[in-house]
């Protein structure tokens, strides 16, 4: 009779020299507890479409037994080119760059990359040390916010000139790819806009915490003067703060008791505005449409809530809102249309009594009926 001897079994893998599944630290060590080489192991979890279906099955039970798996940072590192993506935001906190990075990371995961996402926190020291670090991990490209600053473009050119290097929300320097808003094209339609719908707008803009401070008030600056209006640039105060909230609430409340030059108010960024709205909304001011997703104070003030944080909900909401005061006056027009007649034959001795309940009960189902299209408009 044969009977296993798990100790047995045991020394005989030590003899051998196959690694047992807790002893497993490195690819070496899980490369001799399958039994393959080295290469065709790391082969497969760079790729496993591109080993065989036969070692692939073998490698996929050994991990569902040893429940290895391999460090892909230091896997990375050994390489002469990582699949590291580098992004150097300058507030981790700021809801833009939160869902900036989110979408980077998503992106770079379905590319087979994975994003390493370091914050700035508006320091340009820690930029530097953020821009070296990331030199030392041998990336394969990165994503910069930058800050703006004259001593840390040296830096950022030494990053450009070994890696792709895009900048985002601010340009870097003026030859470097770059992905954001074009604000002298962008504040140049909206400041037209406001013209022609209303007063011109005076300008709430942002501290200096990088480049779009001075670029979006020199917009703004020329779209006004190109609409034949003196700028009217309400007070910033100094520094670099990102506390937009806070420094939108404030200095609009200063504006209102002062008193604006204008009813119409435009914010360098959403985050600038929300405060506006809520020193509005103290002031007793009616603000007139507001986003869902924004802040309490202006869902609150406002007239119309758009439950989509997207600009295309507007004219949808004039859409909807137009094909809604259309069936309403159908409705109004069909049930008084139908009781006047009734009415008329009653009178005439022509209307029963079923006839009165058609003209009360039937034209309001019929018209509950009609509204209920409203669902399927688009």
């Amino acid at each position: 009779m044969w009977r296993q001897d798990p100790a047995g079994d045991q020394r005989e893998g030590m003899m051998t020299g196959k690694p047992q599944a807790a002893d497993i630290r490195t690819m070496e060590d899980f490369a001799a507890y399958v039994g393959l080489s080295r290469p065709t192991v790391s082969k497969f979890f760079n790729d496993p479409a591109s080993v065989r279906s036969n070692t692939r099955k073998r490698i996929e039970q050994a991990i569902g037994a040893s429940g290895f798996l391999p460090n892909l940072f230091a896997v990375n590192l050994k390489r002469r080119r990582t699949r590291i993506l580098g992004v150097i935001i300058p507030n981790a906190a700021d809801p833009f760059y939160m869902e900036l990075t989110r979408r980077i990371e998503e992106i770079a995961d379905a590319a087979g990359y994975f994003a390493v996402v370091l914050s700035s926190a508006g320091r340009p020291d820690l930029e530097v040390e953020a821009i070296e670090r990331f030199q030392s991990m041998n990336i394969a490209g990165a994503i910069v916010a930058p800050l703006g600053g004259t001593g840390v473009q040296g830096k950022l050119a030494s990053l450009g000139s070994r890696v792709p290097l895009i900048y985002v929300d601010s340009p870097g320097a003026d030859d470097a790819p770059f992905v954001g808003t074009d604000n002298r094209h962008s504040f140049g339609l909206i400041v037209d806009y406001l013209c022609r719908s209303g007063e011109p707008p005076c300008f709430l803009g942002m501290p200096g915490v990088n480049r779009n401070a001075q670029s979006r008030r020199l917009a703004y600056e020329e779209a006004m003067q190109a609409a034949g209006h003196a700028p009217m640039v309400l007070p910033t105060p100094e520094g670099a703060s990102w506390e937009f909230e806070r420094i939108g609430h404030e200095q609009t409340q200063l504006a209102l008791r002062a008193g604006l030059p204008t009813r119409t108010l435009l914010c360098a960024n959403d985050r600038l505005a929300f405060g506006a709205l809520l020193a509005g909304w103290e002031a007793g001011l009616r603000i007139g449409a507001a986003m869902g997703s924004g802040a309490d104070a202006a869902v609150e003030a406002a007239d119309v809530v758009f439950m989509q944080s997207r600009v295309s909900a507007v004219p949808a909401a004039l859409h909807l809102s137009r094909e809604t005061m259309k069936i309403a006056m159908e409705n109004v027009v069909f049930a008084l249309g139908v009781k006047g007649v009734v009415m008329i034959a009653g009178f005439a001795g022509y209307a029963s009594m079923w006839a009165a309940v058609f003209a009360d009960s039937g034209v309001a189902a019929l018209c509950v009926l009609n509204s209920v299209r409203m669902l399927y408009k688009k």
